[in-house]
């Protein structure tokens, strides 16, 4: 059986289940070229997106995201903001570079949380006029929304060539207020329909090339700053049980990122890595100046002739191959590190 409105409109099979991707640029695709802000935000020139897409793609990590929509039998999803006209009965991705939970992060230059929920209820109220009421709100009860957000929030603690170098602020409060301002988009996502939820917790940030070198000159990851995500992860792990028991039908999974980074960042040759700390593209100290492409403020810059070998592209995003790793982990990770339910398993409900 299929649902079909017109002509015009795809025809979705029995049981359709869409992706909605919101976040930071761990899942970004390029939203980023399409609004006022700087290169600081953007990867849309050379030399990224070369190995995944081609081209500059806009995407400043490989596509994790990618490779789980890949492994789910559906297309890669277009960024929300791309001017074409694109349905997007199987999904769409809304996520930002630089984007944070809170409003105040990077504000002016990125699409925050609540504004990327915004824009899902345009989608919605877009499926209702085209396809009717009931099949828009059957799209959206059985979708998966897969979120990855946090690390910008903390990023924003952290202030270079300053001592202290993280800001001199209660942790805990901070954390919660980024829980917070997650539960009200989680809530928001739960009134418009939605039901299934992937999270990408925050990873081992202290040990991203641009955040080592902010401590002796990249010797050692930054312990403070990694510090603050795992209270993240644990506050993050608490809230999601404390929703299952409010929210009648909400169900969700955890990908410990955090922890699968760590494992590949610890021992890279058993996952086929020959480089865990300095990054592909970049100049400085494990090239972690932030200036691949050239155009950040540093005009030269180098670049490995293999990216494959190394887990880190640039001074903080991951290389195509770590993305084709860690989203295999997302879609059909084991429950040590993908629980209670790997995106496959949230798929099957």
């Amino acid at each position: 059986m299929t649902h079909c409105h017109s002509a015009t409109i795809t025809c979705l099979p029995q049981n359709h289940a869409a992706l909605f991707i919101l976040g930071d640029s761990l899942f970004d695709n390029g939203n980023n070229n399409y609004i006022n802000t700087t290169t600081a935000y953007q990867a849309n020139y050379a030399p990224y997106g070369e190995t995944f897409y081609k081209y500059p793609s806009g995407s400043n990590s490989g596509c994790v995201v990618c490779i789980s929509a890949e492994l789910a039998k559906l297309p890669i999803l277009p960024p929300y903001l791309h001017p074409d006209r694109v349905e997007h009965v199987y999904g769409v991705n809304f996520a930002s570079g630089g984007a944070g939970a809170l409003r105040e992060t990077a504000q002016g230059f990125v699409v925050d949380l609540k504004t990327q929920a915004s824009y899902l209820k345009n989608v919605k109220n877009s499926f209702s006029e085209r396809l009717g009421k009931a099949i828009a709100e059957e799209i959206v009860s059985k979708s998966v929304y897969l979120i990855s957000i946090g690390s910008n929030d903390y990023g924003s603690l952290v202030r270079p060539n300053s001592n202290p170098v993280i800001l001199p602020v209660d942790h805990q409060p901070f954390v919660d207020t980024v829980i917070g301002n997650l539960t009200d988009v989680l809530r928001e996502i739960y009134n418009l329909g939605g039901r299934k939820f992937g999270f990408v917790n925050v990873g081992e940030i202290g040990c991203s090339p641009g955040v080592r070198v902010l401590v002796n000159n990249g010797s050692t990851c930054f312990e403070e700053i990694s510090a603050i995500a795992r209270l993240h992860n644990i506050a993050l792990s608490k809230r999601l049980q404390e929703l299952e028991k409010e929210l009648k039908g909400f169900k969700y999974g955890i990908n410990d990122f955090y922890g699968a980074s760590s494992q590949v960042l610890k021992d890279p040759t058993k996952y086929g890595f020959k480089e865990s700390s300095k990054a592909c593209c970049g100049g400085g100290p494990y090239r972690g100046d932030g200036s691949c492409g050239g155009k950040r403020g540093i005009k030269e810059y180098e670049l490995c002739d293999n990216p494959n070998e190394h887990v880190y592209f640039d001074s903080i995003h991951l290389t195509d191959r770590a993305s084709q790793h860690f989203g295999e982990l997302i879609w059909n990770g084991n429950r040590t590190v993908t629980s209670p339910y790997n995106l496959k398993q949230l798929y099957a409900f």
